[in-house]
């Protein structure tokens, strides 16, 4: 396509009569394509197609309702986490030391009283007055009492231990693992609201309002910068001729005074086929692109306007 292009350029050129050092393009801002990160429907349009817009201006609204429900349910997880990590640094409570302390002195009584009947159970089992299933009775209750006191001192030393270091460092990691999925959600809301990214003019507005739009998809298109650029195919014999950062002079199609501007950018491969694969006539048909920027005074120009750029 640009092969063709180029070569309609060089025959026109040819045959209406213009000097060979022009270099002929259209007038071009940059096109920024503001992208929709997920499936939503569109709640707000504020600024009309066409419009001038400054750099932090709201320009699409995405409904944001579920994403605020995510935000609230990571928040949520971020306070248990803290309390959690909290609580772990803090240690036990008097109370709940107290607590313990009473549990471990009501088990040590259990299990006096078991050992007691334990004791009169075996003496009337050798007098023959009881059973051996009532022995075997009394020696669970006490083991039962045992085991019971056992647990209880156990809960105790626990409490009065402190926390340990791994339950501290699980405690932390678990706090900062929730905090950055918050972190990841609230940028997922902030996404929904979409604002310019550079002065310009809003271009294009694909969607409507209501509509839901698709993931990656574009819902406006902003075209960047105060004054336009020229996009241009600089033929091969004058590609070392200019560099970055030259004066040339435009001419724009509907006005008479030329205007100067600045060679932005040039391309360092050609828009087709690459010179060592062409004799020495074919290479002179070998464009390369490239774009002068032109002064912020001419704002007013509009896009897609033919330009001429002049050679040195």
């Amino acid at each position: 396509m640009h092969y063709f292009v180029c070569f309609v350029f060089i025959l026109l050129t040819a045959c209406d009569g213009r000097p060979e050092n022009i270099a002929l393009g259209t007038l071009e801002r940059d096109r920024i394509a503001h992208a929709a990160t997920v499936n939503e429907v569109v709640v707000a349009l504020p600024v009309k197609q066409g419009s001038k817009v400054d750099k932090g201006t709201l320009i699409v609204k995405l409904d944001d309702t579920f994403q605020k429900a995510q935000v609230s349910k990571a928040e949520a997880e971020v306070a248990q986490a803290d309390a959690n990590l909290e609580k772990l640094r803090n240690g036990a409570r008097v109370e709940d030391v107290a607590a313990a302390r009473a549990r471990v002195a009501g088990s040590r009584a259990s299990l006096v009283e078991s050992e007691a009947n334990y004791e009169r159970s075996l003496n009337l089992r050798k007098q023959k007055v009881i059973s051996e299933a009532g022995l075997d009775k009394a020696l669970a209750s006490r083991d039962a009492s045992l085991a019971s006191l056992q647990s209880a001192q156990e809960e105790l030393l626990k409490l009065t231990n402190g926390t340990r270091e791994e339950d501290l460092s699980i405690g932390e990691a678990r706090l900062q693992s929730v905090t950055a999925v918050l972190a990841s959600e609230k940028k997922k809301l902030a996404d929904l609201t979409i604002y310019a990214t550079r002065d310009g003019i809003l271009d294009n507005l694909p969607w409507n309002l209501g509509e839901r739009v698709t993931a990656g998809s574009p819902v406006a298109i902003v075209l960047a910068g105060k004054a336009p650029f020229a996009r241009i195919y600089v033929p091969e014999p004058y590609r070392v001729k200019i560099k970055v950062g030259d004066t040339l002079v435009v001419h724009v199609d509907g006005l008479e005074r030329p205007i100067s501007g600045r060679l932005r950018w040039i391309a360092t491969e050609s828009a087709f086929t690459p010179y060592y694969a062409l004799n020495q006539e074919e290479r002179s048909r070998l464009m390369y692109l490239a774009e002068v920027q032109l002064p912020d005074s001419e704002a007013h120009l509009p896009n897609g306007v033919p330009a001429q750029v002049e050679l040195p």
